[in-house]
């Protein structure tokens, strides 16, 4: 008996908790601005959405707290961070939103007069390519522990491809990445919430 209960025990710590979730609306998202990899700036709305998060995410037990180095998630996961003092806020640029070149600062609506060579100045491969690179790399450095990644939609959706083992197409299929949506792996790979963002409604 008491080896079955020490079994199980093994068991369960051997899980991999994972939280992903969305920066807050920028002031660029509400102009229809493509943002790329510039820094963004959240917005009055956006402000308000990242405190909700944070307060949502309050009595999760996290082991460490990932970001985008640009500024809106940045911004974002700091807001998290303020309730979880004692443990690591880390940056790194293998999350940060999908790369569009030439076309980053420019209007959505003004895209369909560009080639697609152009515009996809980074191809879906190759975010699919960084961000499973970070997700394991944070697997052999987090094994068996709790981990809050903040991302944009496209690199979000990208981790979930990864996660999941589906396609980028097949991701968004389920709909667009809300803003501070959480999606949450429990245990790693079981999606057991996938793009809630029910803390802006309540």
């Amino acid at each position: 008996m008491l080896l079955e209960i020490f079994i199980i025990k093994r068991i369960l710590i051997a899980f991999m908790k994972i939280i992903i979730t969305r920066h807050g609306e920028t002031e660029e998202n509400a102009a229809g601005i493509l943002q790329g990899h510039l820094p963004g700036k959240l917005s009055k709305i956006g402000i308000e959405q990242a405190k909700k998060l944070a307060y949502r995410l309050k009595d999760e037990s996290f082991d460490c707290i990932y970001s985008s180095d640009l500024a809106r998630a940045a911004d974002t996961a700091k807001e998290i961070a303020e309730y979880h003092e004692n443990i690591p806020l880390l940056f790194d640029q293998r999350i940060r939103e999908r790369y569009f070149g030439t076309m980053e600062g420019k209007s959505h609506i003004n895209l369909d007069t560009i080639t697609k060579k152009t515009y996809y100045a980074e191809s879906i491969e190759e975010l699919i390519k960084r961000t499973g690179d970070f997700l394991d790399q944070l697997k052999r450095e987090y094994q068996y522990k709790n981990c809050l990644i903040v991302g944009h939609g496209g690199s979000v959706g990208a981790l979930l491809a990864n996660l999941r083992k589906r396609t980028f197409k097949q991701i968004f299929e389920l709909g667009p990445i809300q803003n501070t949506s959480i999606t949450i792996f429990d245990p790693v790979p079981e999606m057991t919430l996938f793009n809630c963002a029910k803390h802006l409604y309540d």
